[in-house]
């Protein structure tokens, strides 16, 4: 009897800690036809969604979280090679033999294990429809007149979670590809200089695809106050701010 109290002890306290590494973090909830979708804000370009009994990361980074605190992956999804997005202490730690880990060709160079998705492929992974959207810039460049990030190299991701589509920007502009999507019910998009849009850029791309729920993120010292005032007066999207720095 004694052994068990103590393994019983042991397993609460596991779970105590488990809750106390995610305390921290900002959570919202998303209903879908499938159940709620728990959408957790880990920092910059860093999410976790949990659905039923999957977790997907998005561009784990260990500067943000202790991922032994947080749970293992099913999923995780990699934009692009840069290193705030591409960790791949972060993918070890998550990762176990049935973790799918979804990245760009570029990636692939320096993880191993991964299904490489290109612009524009679609894929079924562990039972969720993943939708690979160019991510690139136009107008930010370095002064070598090189994009930073060229087109063809980055992704963004669209996952489908029952009725609901979630879409990922990763790192670009309002590209044509971007302001073309349709049916997001979630959008997430970057929004910080001189790697990705401004304020005009992100209301620009949403009032062009017209997400019901936009989240800016990645947005170091953006000020939020400028999108919202962008976004006054244009109806059907929901803009949240969450810390996502």
């Amino acid at each position: 009897m004694r052994s068990e109290g103590i393994r019983v002890t042991v397993f609460f306290l596991a779970l105590a800690v488990l809750a106390a590494g995610q305390a921290k973090f900002e959570k919202d909830v998303i209903q879908t036809s499938q159940g709620d979708l728990e959408i957790t804000f880990i920092g910059h370009a860093t999410l976790m969604f949990q659905w039923g009994d999957k977790t997907i990361h998005v561009d784990p980074w260990t500067r943000l979280a202790d991922y032994s605190e947080l749970p293992k992956a099913d999923i995780i999804l990699v934009t692009h090679e840069h290193g705030d997005h591409l960790d791949a202490e972060a993918i070890k730690i998550l990762r176990t033999e049935d973790t799918r880990l979804v990245l760009t060709e570029l990636c692939s160079k320096r993880v191993e294990g991964g299904t490489v998705m290109k612009n524009g492929d679609e894929q079924t992974v562990d039972g969720l429809k993943i939708e690979a959207v160019p991510a690139y810039n136009i107008v930010h460049k370095r002064d070598n007149g090189k994009p930073y990030h060229p087109k063809g190299d980055g992704n963004g991701y669209i996952i489908t979670f029952g009725d609901k589509r979630v879409y990922v920007a990763g790192d670009g502009e309002n590209t044509p590809e971007m302001k073309a999507l349709s049916g997001i019910d979630v959008a997430f998009l970057p929004m910080n200089l001189p790697y990705t849009m401004t304020p005009e850029m992100v209301a620009d791309a949403a009032r062009a695809f017209k997400p019901k729920i936009l989240y800016p993120y990645h947005y170091g010292n953006t000020n939020t106050d400028e999108l919202i005032d962008l976004m006054k007066g244009v109806a059907g999207i929901d803009v949240r701010i969450r810390s996502m720095e």
